[in-house]
């Protein structure tokens, strides 16, 4: 009797398969890519970065341009207001208090606040990721007096802070410096780090006894390295989600000052590249609520949806960098 003997293919592993594995950030793409409020979001923040950008090929008029006998006419849809004010079509949005192209304002408003959202950000990340990586990884003293400075900073309240700045400076050479614009970005920029420096200390203070960061200090790598070599790169999951999410909270911040009256100034030059802001444009719609109310509600709804735009971003990068969504679909 002849016994039968059960052959087994042997597991050999599919190399194929094992070069398809994504990495890390592929993974983080997917995830972002999946998640259609974020790409709606980052659709609404490219198309308001291309309007700032070419914002004098795109406004219809001059913004600064002062038509006689055209000023409060209705949006082009209100054939007639009960005032006895027809609409006309070259103006889309109506005009404003003085017959300004109401369209042409708005469309130049997005410079300021895209600009006000990325500039003082790169600022305050950069300040705050110096302090926070030297303080979380160096300790000690250092650690005790970045940390004590932080919360010193962290104690003033921000908008108060942001008044005096900008009524204490605002006539001098500084404050007339870009129009009041650089004032701005300086104002933004001095307490707004202490969050970010917190986020990266603390980041930094978990990776820094892992063994990749023993095993380069024991080959002797130098501590700048380390920072900028491996530290950084761990951090950075963090930190653009803290810029998706203070990007839209210095636009706010921006046109709570314009409404103040402290943001922008005007320019005197149509040839100027900042001509007003969406926080100005909301101060001269307030005065003028009953007769021309899209003088109020257009810049309101850009910035409402700029907001919502990088908000949408922000939580989709959030899911998407979280290490614990990693394989899931």
């Amino acid at each position: 009797m002849t016994a039968q003997v059960e052959t087994q293919t042997p597991n050999i592993p599919n190399f194929g398969e094992a070069l398809k594995t994504k990495t890390p950030n592929q993974e983080a793409f997917d995830r972002l890519a999946r998640n259609k409020a974020s790409i709606l979001g980052l659709v609404i923040i490219v198309i308001f970065m291309l309007i700032a950008i070419f914002a004098r090929a795109l406004a219809p008029h001059d913004p600064l341009e002062i038509t006689s006998g055209q000023k409060y006419l209705p949006p082009a849809w209100v054939k007639e207001t009960a005032g006895g004010k027809a609409s006309n079509p070259e103006y889309p949005l109506g005009t404003d208090t003085l017959g300004r192209d109401l369209l042409s304002r708005v469309i130049f408003g997005a410079r300021v606040s895209m600009v006000v959202g990325f500039i003082p950000t790169f600022i305050i990340v950069l300040i705050g990721t110096v302090i926070g990586m030297v303080a979380g990884y160096v300790g000690g003293t250092w650690d005790n007096l970045l940390m004590r400075l932080t919360d010193v900073i962290y104690a003033f309240p921000d908008l108060l802070f942001f008044i005096i700045i900008m009524v204490s400076l605002r006539d001098s050479w500084i404050g007339q410096f870009m129009n009041g614009l650089f004032l701005l970005f300086v104002s933004l920029a001095l307490v707004n780090w202490v969050g970010i420096a917190r986020l990266v200390r603390g980041q930094v203070l978990s990776l820094k006894q892992k063994e990749f960061i023993e095993a380069a200090r024991a080959i002797g790598v130098k501590t700048p390295r380390i920072m900028t070599h491996h530290l950084l790169p761990n951090t950075l999951g963090v930190i653009i989600v803290y810029v998706a999410f203070r990007i839209p909270g210095l636009i706010i911040t921006e046109a709570i000052l314009g409404y103040l009256g402290l943001g922008l100034r005007p320019p005197a030059d149509s040839n100027a590249i900042f001509i007003t802001s969406w926080g100005g444009l909301l101060l001269e719609g307030q005065s003028a609520i009953n007769a021309q109310p899209w003088i109020l509600l257009a810049p309101a709804i850009c910035i409402a949806l700029v907001v919502l735009a990088f908000t949408f971003l922000g939580d989709g990068l959030r899911d998407a960098l979280d290490p614990r969504m990693r394989g899931t679909q």
